[in-house]
């Protein structure tokens, strides 16, 4: 007998490109076969995994989220590495990619450092790091960042708004200099820093600072020029870049528009602008900041052109843009200078073990999206686009051996109470789905099974990737 580690037995496996039925063999954490029956007769194996009537699906990948990021004095994000890996493999996610934050003057080695010694030993999933570019000195351009990406540090973002973070056109266009010249792909958060600024302060001297108008000033226009002008800046260096978190349409047609020009443009969306409204920051009291975020969720035409940008391709990447904060808590949502006015309030919602659930169930089950396209937008398209396939992303021989096996037909109601992650809200709460991630398996090890916890924090491992210009386009 061939000797196996695991054999997962009778699931429908789903690619982003096949469906069948068969079976797959584990040995040393990566998939060693795949066959019509890898039965005991033939294999033996101390684990076997009955997958009737489940669909098995490479491990998911979360693009963007934030996790252990450090913010404004005296607001604290909700999630450690603890909390917020665990969080990712009750939602089905083996893999997530957040971001090292350089605060001003330091180097972008030394935010490296210090990130890793926030995540090691304690990750439930696989993690990678996209570096944040916030002061893009000769050093970090010249120096750091081509040995970063040398080392595996393959990706950057770039933000166009937020004081602290954001970038002049001039920095934008040599931080994308240097991002092409070593390889590493660029994100954008595309926001017209001057005209939120304008409108806030407009509607803070009218005493309009309720969570509501948090959606107000930071309208589609800002979204859409912004978008804009990131892809024309990406043209003059003539290198990709990855427009994150689109929100609605005008910002979808500046993408199209780019790519008709033959730039190489991404898009991503989030299920904030899936299944919310710029409404639910409309609520009693301050109910509405639990859904403060940025760009903010729009209205329901902007959600049906979001989906027509998944179905279509206009968007390679869905992602949770996970950002938590806790609400009853004065460094989180209820800071004292946020609840006096939305300028305040910090920005980001939880999401990362809610995301592929609302997208099964609202794209998979309600016919919007085949399970091919849910698996090439969670899972492939991240993997090829940031440097992790085939070692992810795909259900291959000698690809890891991250599964998950999914009950198309199981229905929940998302509560508070039965999610894993730092936050004590979810924006979703009382949303009712129909699928849901049942076993969560981690280069061959079931991380989380039936609802509970089956690995110690630790199991995950940090995840080197290869520079953009040498890794597969989605």
């Amino acid at each position: 007998m061939t000797p196996l580690d695991t054999i997962i037995r009778g699931g429908t496996i789903v690619t982003a490109s096949d469906t069948s039925r068969a079976d797959i063999g584990i040995k040393g954490g990566r998939i060693v076969m795949i066959g019509e029956d890898l039965g005991p007769d033939l294999y033996d194996a101390p684990e076997v995994i009955d997958a009737t009537g489940l669909i098995v699906v490479p491990g998911g990948i979360d693009s963007h989220v934030h996790i252990s990021q450090p913010g404004e004095p005296g607001v604290v994000i909700a999630d450690d590495f603890e909390s917020g890996t665990r969080a990712a493999i009750f939602g089905g996610l083996t893999t997530v990619l957040p971001f090292c934050l350089q605060a001003k003057g330091q180097s972008l080695r030394e935010a490296v450092t210090w990130y890793h010694g926030l995540a090691e030993g304690n990750c439930y999933c696989d993690v990678s790091f996209h570096l944040i570019v916030t002061d893009p000195t000769p050093q970090a351009l010249g120096q750091d960042l081509p040995a970063l990406v040398a080392d595996g540090y393959a990706s950057i973002k770039l933000f166009m708004t937020y004081e602290g973070m954001k970038l002049s056109d001039r920095d934008i266009l040599r931080t994308l200099e240097a991002a092409k010249t070593s390889g590493a792909l660029a994100m954008v958060h595309a926001e017209n820093d001057d005209m939120i600024e304008f409108l806030r302060d407009g509607a803070e001297a009218r005493g309009e600072t309720a969570p509501k108008y948090h959606a107000t000033t930071r309208p589609i226009p800002a979204e859409r020029e912004a978008t804009h002008r990131a892809i024309a800046l990406a043209e003059v260096i003539g290198t990709p870049i990855v427009v994150v978190h689109v929100s609605n349409r005008d910002a979808m047609e500046e993408i199209r528009a780019g790519r008709a020009r033959g730039s190489v443009v991404y898009g991503e969306t989030c299920p904030q602008y899936l299944v919310l409204t710029a409404d639910d920051m409309d609520r009693t009291g301050f109910d509405g900041a639990k859904y403060v975020c940025s760009p903010p969720p729009r209205d329901t035409a902007q959600q049906a052109a979001c989906w027509e940008g998944l179905m279509t391709g206009v968007f390679d990447l869905y992602s949770s843009d996970h950002c938590p904060y806790r609400f009853e808590d004065e460094q989180g949502k209820k800071r004292p200078a946020g609840v006096k006015s939305f300028r305040y309030v910090p920005n980001g919602i939880p999401g990362v073990e809610t995301s592929l659930p609302i997208l099964f169930s609202e794209g998979v089950s309600k016919g919007r999206i085949d399970l091919n396209r849910f698996v090439a937008l969670t899972s492939t398209n991240h993997a090829k686009l940031y440097g992790l396939y085939p070692q992810k992303g795909t259900i291959a021989v000698g690809s890891d051996a991250d599964l998950v096996l999914w009950d198309p037909a199981e229905t929940r109601t998302i509560r508070q109470d039965d999610l894993h992650h730092g936050a004590d809200y979810t924006p979703y709460e009382g949303f009712q789905v129909t699928g849901w991630p049942v076993r969560t398996i981690l280069r061959g090890k079931t991380v989380m099974a039936d609802g509970a916890l089956r690995a110690d924090k630790g199991v995950g491992r940090y995840q080197g990737r290869t520079p953009h210009h040498r890794a597969a386009a989605p």
